[in-house]
């Protein structure tokens, strides 16, 4: 969230910044700085009233030393009376104190000065595309059609199991599943992030550090008799492995990678896109997580951005890479980089990848701050994430755009992983 401070010293870039987002805060900024000049005030006249009760215990014993009874109950009584009035001024406190909070974490991220202006996808800004897109010919198939041929995945059967959005992989399409995966682990580990196998699901704080709650509730899948929630990413409870520490300097830049499982409800979603693997409810994904210096996270996205290139580039798949508008960017980033690859059946672009800078909005939430060496006083960290990379239309992009008459020919990156060249 954004830091309490710097709303109320900068209300007018507050909201003047969020337009980009088109969100506008005029009314919860003017609200929040009202409450804070209210919360300063019963400060004040707490501070005063709790000056004037230490001074009057002081006097207490020395008035009854003295003999002076009649001065020392007054005194006492006067004290008794402070004490009720700061108690009322600290619930006050207290409830202001909640209402700044509640109007706190419903500003989004303020977007960095590169953001695009826009509103929709189309909008955003193309700032690289590499690779050439294949040409099937006629004969082509998409990916659920393949799929089906090879006997690679059910989609029916995972209906019946659970629902649509749940597919069932089977035989040469598990492993090629697991060989994505396994490729993806120790490419990031390569890179240098220590890998993590985290929870499946998280508690609200943890929901809540990253910025998915009370944002994002809708999507998550909730167990409600726990109040526990499946993970949308692993970004969720490897990020959180940081909530409440503080690291040293030296330490930076934490990097932590880890496979997992996601569950998107995707409410709203139904209908747009959602045919073979391009929308579902459960899937495989790859994530990246880096903890850094608020001097240096930049250059970490970028160091991020390189890395998932490196991986759609070594899968021999077209791509580009998009800068995200202000309306499309999510409620917590400062800025936000998509990776999209090319579906050659289908002849559409497919979303593979987002890695954000967050800045220290997460990091807020989540008291995650570090100490440089000689200094007493600790900061706020920045906190970054990235898919490298989710998994169903990554496959459906291989499948698609490496079918061949003898069948689908498995990039050479993945044949030590898979233990097959060919999807016959």
């Amino acid at each position: 969230m954004l830091n309490l401070r710097f709303i109320q010293d900068n209300p007018e870039l507050v909201v003047e910044k969020l337009k980009k987002k088109n969100f506008d805060a005029s009314a919860i900024v003017k609200e929040i700085t009202n409450l804070y000049q209210k919360k300063n005030e019963i400060q004040v006249k707490a501070d005063q009233f709790k000056s004037e009760m230490n001074k009057l215990s002081k006097e207490i014993g020395q008035l009854f030393r003295e003999g002076k009874q009649e001065e020392a109950s007054q005194a006492k009584s006067r004290t008794s009376e402070l004490k009720d009035n700061i108690k009322q001024l600290d619930e006050e406190f207290a409830k202001i104190d909640d209402e700044v909070f509640q109007l706190q974490v419903q500003l989004p991220n303020i977007p960095a000065d590169i953001v695009p202006a826009g509103k929709t996808p189309e909008d955003n800004e193309i700032v690289k595309k590499a690779g050439e897109q294949p040409d099937l010919g006629e004969a082509k198939l998409p990916h659920w059609e393949l799929a089906e041929k090879y006997d690679l995945i059910d989609f029916e059967l995972g209906v019946k199991l659970t629902g649509a959005g749940f597919p069932v992989y089977k035989g040469k399409g598990s492993r090629f599943q697991r060989a994505l995966i396994n490729f993806f682990l120790d490419e990031a580990q390569k890179a240098g992030y220590l890998e993590i196998q985290p929870p499946l699901v998280v508690n609200e704080d943890s929901g809540f550090g990253t910025g998915q709650l009370p944002d994002k509730e809708g999507q998550m899948y909730h167990v409600t008799e726990d109040n526990l929630y499946l993970i949308p990413t692993a970004e969720v409870p490897v990020t959180n492995l940081y909530r409440d520490v503080i690291l040293e300097g030296k330490q930076l830049p934490v990097k932590n990678t880890a496979y997992s499982a996601c569950f998107r409800r995707e409410a709203g979603s139904y209908g747009k896109d959602v045919r073979g693997l391009n929308r579902l409810h459960q899937f495989d994904k790859v994530e990246v997580v880096q903890v850094a210096h608020p001097e240096k996270s930049y250059e970490v996205l970028d160091e991020m951005v390189a890395h998932v290139e490196s991986l759609v580039q070594k899968l021999g798949l077209p791509y580009r890479i998009l800068r995200l508008c202000g309306g499309d960017m999510s409620f917590t980033a400062a800025l936000t980089y998509d990776f999209e690859v090319f579906s050659a059946a289908q002849e559409k672009w497919l979303e593979v990848s987002s890695v954000s800078n967050f800045e220290s909005f997460q990091a807020n939430r989540l008291k995650l701050r570090f100490r440089d060496e000689g200094q007493k006083k600790p900061q706020i960290a920045h906190t970054l994430n990235g898919s490298a990379l989710a998994l169903p239309r990554i496959v459906a992009a291989l499948l698609e755009n490496n079918q061949t008459p003898e069948g689908i020919k498995v990039p050479e990156v993945l044949v030590p992983y898979c233990g097959f060249e060919w999807i016959r």
